[in-house]
């Protein structure tokens, strides 16, 4: 009997001792410097954690504690000499300010790894998400094979001093294409193409067009509309002090006949000149038109209907101004003249004859 009990306590002692013997080496990140009052980067003392637990035989664990910890982007790198745990229990946070890498944190070449515990990654992405702001300033592109530019899906991009020089008979060249985009605004560009100077797809929102001078080229242009179905609504444009040179249109709302419905609004085209431009305004339309002006536009054009707003009986657009157009035509189709068809209509000053 005495024999057994031995045995048994003596085998107790060896299983608690093989237990004891297989727990990880921990390696508190604190002990390398790291700091838990989320204003110290501890980035490398995570770093030289993993080191030391990298190169320790057997199994590691790296103990990220209570508390908060700031850490900026981390790159560790493997193979191991054992399996490695990194435990989370306290809170890590990336700076605002976080740049560059593909990545926060960043584990390559691993093999045994295991993330564990009960904590928080806080990437703090708000500031991100929110300052997504760009800048195109006095840069010149030439001889695209196709669109120069595609701003598609951005916020707060700003186009100051861009010029674009292609030649008249190239085709597909818009000088700059915008679309699903809020807050864009072109200032002091210069554009010379053969296709639309600036154009504006579908889900374009709060765009300011200023001082841009268009020339050779189309026009500067909303649309196509319609096209699609799901578009999204246009809306917010402004349109000034802008100059237009010997360019196939002029200002215009452009949109496919019959296909799927739109709208667009708050749109205006103001304070601009035109020199030898067909066609300087135009607005043919089925897709949802309302809250447009065309205000203080002069010049000299080449063709003879120097406003054509078409719109259709089922979809009129609605509070369209003209207001002080004062656009001449000296070609042998007779004066200058306008054409307004399905437009509900507030005409101020001086406009060619015509529209009532």
């Amino acid at each position: 009997m005495d024999t057994k009990i031995i045995f048994s306590i003596v085998s107790l002692l060896f299983i608690n001792f093989s237990l004891i013997q297989a727990q990880p080496a921990v390696f508190d990140i604190t002990k390398f410097g790291a700091a838990p009052n989320g204003k110290a980067d501890a980035s490398k003392a995570i770093a030289d954690a993993w080191k030391e637990a990298c190169a320790a035989a057997g199994s590691s664990k790296i103990l990220i504690p209570a508390g908060t910890f700031l850490a900026g982007i981390v790159n560790v790198t493997g193979p191991c000499k054992g399996a490695i745990e990194v435990e989370v229990q306290g809170t890590v946070q990336a700076p605002p300010e976080l740049a560059g890498g593909d990545g926060w944190f960043n584990f390559n070449h691993i093999d045994q790894f295991t993330l564990s515990g009960k904590g928080t990654l806080d990437g703090q992405g708000e500031v991100a998400w929110k300052r997504v702001s760009c800048l195109v300033r006095d840069i010149t592109s030439l001889n695209s094979k196709y669109f120069y530019v595609n701003v598609l899906g951005c916020e707060d991009f700003t186009f100051e001093g861009f010029k674009v020089s292609t030649p008249e008979s190239s085709l597909n060249t818009d000088g700059i294409h915008i679309g699903r985009s809020k807050g864009v605004t072109i200032s002091n560009a210069k554009i010379g193409t053969g296709d639309d100077c600036i154009s504006i797809g579908d889900g374009t929102e709060n765009l300011k067009i200023t001082k841009v001078a268009c020339g050779p080229g189309h026009d500067i242009s909303i649309g196509s509309l319609g096209k699609y179905e799901n578009e999204d609504p246009v809306s917010g444009i402004t349109v000034s002090d802008c100059t237009l040179t010997g360019t196939t249109n002029g200002v215009r709302i452009k949109t496919w006949p019959a296909l799927f419905p739109n709208t667009a609004t708050n749109i205006h085209f103001q304070y601009i000149t035109m020199e030898n431009v067909s066609n300087p305004i135009i607005e043919p339309s089925k897709v949802k038109i309302s809250d447009v002006s065309f205000k203080n536009i002069k010049g000299t054009s080449a063709t003879a209907l120097t406003v054509q707003l078409i719109c259709s009986s089922g979809i009129p657009c609605e509070k369209v101004e003209l207001a002080n157009i004062d656009l001449t035509y000296s070609g042998p189709e007779g004066p200058a003249k306008s054409e307004c068809i399905d437009v509900k209509l507030t005409i101020v000053g001086k406009i060619p004859e015509g529209c009532k």
